[in-house]
């Protein structure tokens, strides 16, 4: 682990690698406690390299036992060798020259979980970003795409099943009684997709035929005894593989596609080429083990690693800067996929219905990580100018906040412009690696043909600009004229590093795609007359400061629905009443724009009670969202899943982020007792509602409908608890105690939890007896306690104290710490919970740098809270800076909170 101060590499200083790496084969006689790598690259110079110039290699932890050139052993002095290079001058011929390389790696002792590395009895890679250069010496950057031919050899009794990327040519016994296995990857990759896995592993396989007639095999590995729980996976993989023809015209480009479970894993999955390895959390699925929320986020992430077999292997990174140009067009691409898996085989109503729910969901995500994200010391644009450590800029920003913009660019297309650029990006690009610009630069090819004189200069700034815009919004409306004039101005403040600059910059305006419709004051659609056509929505293109538009032939005064299906990543301001806002949620048509009326209600009354608890005033009505909530929940013609989530308050972690400032001790108390009024005032209405969503009997199915109906009736379950509805605590024992499935028994042992602590011993104490064989069920049994108001910082001590918890494995360390620091804020934000905070990212760091990371971002935006809580996480940051042998990955993320 490398614990001094990482040099600061800029976007700017891009160089091409100087030599071409055509071909490399690894021979891997793997073991735990040692494994030997042989590495034959062919090298050729690339076109201008001056003769002499240093050929330069990327190892870090590895042991070296031989150099060659062309076949000739070299002497140390012929080399040189650092802690992290292997360099050399190769011949000045201008020739192609081969460098065979035979190393050491040591994965039982490796906790980072990259390179290549032991969990359980199993050996597995992961390489992105940089882990290749744990397994041997390589010029380990995304631009090196090169054909890979990998041979395997083991022990069979240890390791009956050896992988890598690509399709299997041969296997074979030894004479030494070892096994080998010999893959060959036709298309070039970089290092980072590089993938092994070997163990002894149960596998499920279907073959599919693809649009263009071919047959290929489809796999999903697990754990031995784990087969039956992979199905739901690999329906979800063949589902992905004939979407992604359907949608986009691309087909699997070899003859086999695997998936493999691993236990111990940082992430949530991995796109090698061929061999995605995922953590086993988005593998292993059935209805007693997994809720719905996990069966959706499987199909999610296989969605996403398959897609990313064209949007990032095909097609992938020049240098780590254009991350987004692969996360947050997959993203894009994942999402749109669960959508249309949702809504598929559904009446048109239901289907809008379902799609809305997913892109609420995708909306709630990108507001509780991103939004703060772009606000704090970490805030960077979507394409970064600078990092110290790669590893932290797998960001919201990156990820979500890049889908958005990928988003925007098809609103602007239109589907169909947008398959035909998407077409055209990889008519240029297929089999490179390529930038942002390159995408942008295709998607531009088609703007232009449909909109002459208009090009994309202006949008390419969001791939340049960090922060989130703010629209205001003003109308007014001409009742003589039949008018509505309406004005957008957008303003960007300058975030992260650049606020602490003097002055700060000033950012020049975006290219912002803003969706609007009109409604009257009986709540119906008034039509538009835009470009020749009558619509119900019209996308306005803001591309300055200020722009105004008039809209004609408005019969009666209109209420603005804005940011319709949230058309852009802005912050809205606006001079909405609280009868407009009221009017929205009741009527308005789009999905997204409906619920977010009610969000905004629910968001000003908390911000409200807050502020009448500073000044010492009543608390205020809550007439406004009461009468909402409880149209809603009557209301027969919104969907069980789409009223889920209209009837929940927004997020803890966003109230408190719109405080000014922000105050978490004051938005529990304020979220607090919004939720208990709200249930014990509509208590006969949940009660109503919970008993016509019980389960009907059949058969369990994840479909939207069902699982709707479930997170439905879990949610009237939590409000009458909350409520203290009489006989609620006897209604959720009764729904454990009879639950079918996963989602129905932790949904009652969390309601107990969140509210009648005191009757959840028994569920918890059975919960454990009947799962504490299965690691990922036995996460969600720690994640509900440390989450739960009243686990403090002495019962997350005894979670961890537990036999069952390890700090080694990322899931139970997430399931618990993670949890408590990210989604107990009344817990953490003590003096005690600093205190903790503290101590745990130095134990993670000492274990996992890129797990350690993340937990140190809790504490981004410490300088924008009340006074008491500002010290109190300013001293914790501070004693994690100050410590020894702190990890490059936690140094560069606390030093920049502090402003070091």
């Amino acid at each position: 682990m490398r614990t001094d101060t990482a040099p600061t590499i800029f976007r700017q200083d891009y160089t091409p690698y100087p030599y071409r790496l055509p071909q490399v084969r690894l021979e891997f006689d793997l073991a735990a406690e040692s494994t030997q790598v042989r590495s034959e690259l062919r090298f050729e110079p690339a076109p201008g390299t001056a003769p002499g110039t240093p050929l330069v290699l990327q190892g870090e932890d590895l042991e070296l036992v031989e150099v060659r050139l062309d076949g000739r052993p070299l002497a140390a002095d012929e080399y040189q060798l650092t802690d992290d290079t292997l360099s050399l001058v190769p011949p000045g011929h201008g020739k192609p020259f081969s460098i065979g390389i035979v190393s050491l790696c040591h994965p039982a002792v490796n906790t980072t979980l990259m390179g290549l590395y032991v969990s359980g009895d199993k050996l597995f890679t992961q390489c992105e970003a940089q882990g290749f250069r744990r397994i041997t010496w390589f010029p380990d950057r995304p631009d090196v795409m090169a054909r890979f031919e990998v041979l395997l050899r083991a022990d069979p009794a240890v390791y009956p099943l050896l992988l890598s990327n690509g399709n299997l040519i041969e296997q074979a016994g030894l004479p030494d009684g070892r096994h080998q296995a010999l893959w060959r990857d036709p298309h070039p990759k970089p290092c980072y997709l590089f993938a092994l896995v070997a163990g002894d592993f149960d596998c499920i396989e279907r073959t599919e035929t693809t649009r263009s007639g071919r047959e290929v095999l489809l796999q999903v590995y697990s754990d031995k005894g784990c087969r039956e729980q992979t199905r739901w996976a690999l329906d979800c993989l063949a589902r992905a593989l004939h979407w992604d023809e359907r949608r986009f015209g691309l087909e699997l480009d070899l003859d086999r596609f695997m998936v493999v479970a691993a236990r111990d894993f940082n992430m949530g999955a991995m796109e090698n080429k061929g061999l995605n390895i995922f953590n086993a959390a988005y593998v292993l699925a059935d209805p007693d083990t997994a809720t719905d929320a996990a069966y959706r986020g499987i199909e999610a992430v296989i969605g996403h690693e398959y897609f990313h077999n064209w949007t990032g292997n095909r097609v992938t990174c020049r240098d780590w800067f254009q991350l987004s140009l692969k996360e947050g067009l997959t993203v894009f691409r994942d999402q749109e996929f669960s959508a249309d898996m949702l809504a598929e085989g559904l009446p048109p109503a239901e289907a809008a219905s379902a799609r809305a729910v997913k892109r609420i969901d995708d909306v709630h995500t990108l507001r509780l990580a991103q939004f703060p994200e772009d606000a704090g010391p970490m805030a960077h644009p979507i394409r970064p100018d600078s990092y110290q450590e790669i590893g932290n800029f797998y960001t919201a920003t990156v990820y979500e906040k890049g889908a958005e913009v990928i988003r925007m660019q098809h609103t602007l297309l239109g589907e169909d412009g947008f398959r035909a650029g998407m077409d055209e990006y990889f008519r240029r690009y297929d089999g490179q690696a390529v930038t942002c610009d390159d995408f942008v630069d295709a998607m531009e090819s088609v703007y232009v043909q449909r909109h002459p004189g208009k090009d994309f200069s202006i949008f390419r700034r969001w791939y340049q600009q960090a922060g989130t815009p703010r629209v205001r919004v003003r109308s007014h409306y001409d009742p003589e004229n039949r008018t509505c004039r309406i004005t957008l101005e957008q303003r960007c403040a300058p975030a992260g590093l650049e606020a602490r600059q003097t002055p700060p910059p000033q950012k020049p305006p975006l290219h912002i795609p803003f969706a609007i419709g009109l409604i009257d004051a009986d709540g119906r659609s008034l039509p538009i007359h835009w470009e020749d056509e009558t619509r119900d929505t019209v996308v306005l293109e803001l591309r300055e400061a200020s722009q105004t538009w008039t809209l004609t032939d408005i019969p009666r005064p209109p209420v603005l629905s804005l940011l319709r299906d949230f058309s852009a990543p802005v912050i809205l301001e606006t001079d909405r009443t609280a009868d407009d806002l009221a009017l929205l949620a009741r009527h308005d048509p789009d999905p997204f724009a409906r619920w977010d009326a009610v969000q905004e209600t629910a968001h000003r009354h908390l911000q409200a009670c807050m502020q009448a608890d500073r000044d010492g005033n009543p608390q205020p009505a809550l007439d406004d969202l009461l009468e909402i909530w409880r149209t809603a929940l009557i209301d027969p013609t919104l969907s069980p899943a789409y009223r889920a989530r209209l009837l929940a308050l927004p997020a803890l972690r966003e109230v408190i982020d719109r405080g000014d400032p922000m105050d978490p001790r004051a938005a529990v108390a304020a979220w607090t007792r919004t939720r208990q009024t709200l249930g014990a005032q509509l208590a006969d209405a949940w009660r109503t509602l919970y008993d016509a969503m019980a389960d009907d009997g059949g058969p369990y199915s994840p479909d939207p409908v069902s699982s709707g109906r479930r997170a439905l009736r879990n949610l009237a379950l939590d409000n009458l608890l909350a409520g203290q509805a009489s006989g609620a605590a006897e209604l959720a024992l009764a729904q454990y105690r009879q639950a079918r499935n996963m989602t129905e028994g932790l949904g009652a042992l969390t309601a107990l939890l969140q509210h009648a602590p005191q009757d959840a011993s028994g569920p918890l104490a059975d919960f454990h007896e009947r799962w504490r064989d299965d690691p990922l069920v036995l996460d969600r049994w720690f994640g509900a306690q440390a989450s739960a108001p009243g686990c403090t910082v002495s019962g997350v001590r005894a979670l961890m104290a537990l036999p069952d918890f390890s700090l080694r494995n990322p899931n139970r360390a997430r399931a618990v710490v993670f949890r408590f620091c990210m989604d107990n804020p009344g817990n953490l934000h003590t003096l005690e919970g600093y205190d903790f905070w503290a101590e745990q990212v130095l134990a993670l760091d000492a274990l996992n740098p890129e797990i350690a990371a993340r937990l140190s971002r809790a504490f981004d935006n410490w300088a924008r809270y009340e006074p008491v809580a500002r010290a109190g996480m300013q001293a914790a940051l501070q004693r994690v800076l100050d410590a020894p042998g702190l990890s490059r990955n936690v140094r560069e993320i606390v030093s920049k909170a502090l402003g070091a």
